[in-house]
């Protein structure tokens, strides 16, 4: 199951997934402040969507394509991370949205390890070689 920036993902009909694997057709939606509004079918009262909070995702089949550069954070978690001589840095645990930029979570041997998702410090990811390879600023893992 992934997290979906598709512009679309909330378009009548399409199918979100519960944490319970439930899958749930969207009725209607609508952008509210900062963010979606979504009335599901079967589901009749503001109680009822309430224990669905937080707690969706989207079917793997039904993502958008990816481009270039661009990459789930599924895809992402368990990779090994390097720095591009070779030095070993640790394992890719997960993908932390932020509001600038997204955060790689590193397992370190001296501990967790923040890196930013951008171009200058990421600077390949090789998904069939499952390595993530990275030029951070000097005491950015130290």
């Amino acid at each position: 199951m992934r997290i979906s920036d598709d512009p679309h993902r909330f378009d009548p009909g399409s199918e979100l997934v519960h944490a319970d694997g439930r899958t749930l057709i969207i009725e209607s939606a609508r952008s509210h402040h900062d963010r979606f509004l979504v009335k599901f079918e079967g589901f009749s009262s503001r109680s009822d969507a309430e224990s669905l909070r937080g707690a969706l995702s989207v079917p793997a089949d039904k993502t958008r394509s990816l481009g270039d550069a661009e990459y789930w954070a599924d895809d992402l978690a368990g990779c090994n991370v390097a720095l591009a001589d070779g030095t070993e840095v640790g394992v890719a645990r997960e993908v932390v949205p932020g509001t600038a930029h997204d955060l790689l979570v590193v397992d370190t041997k001296r501990g967790e390890g923040l890196v930013p998702m951008v171009r200058a410090i990421v600077t390949d990811v090789d998904l069939d070689k499952k390595l993530i390879v990275l030029d951070p600023p000097e005491g950015l893992l130290a």
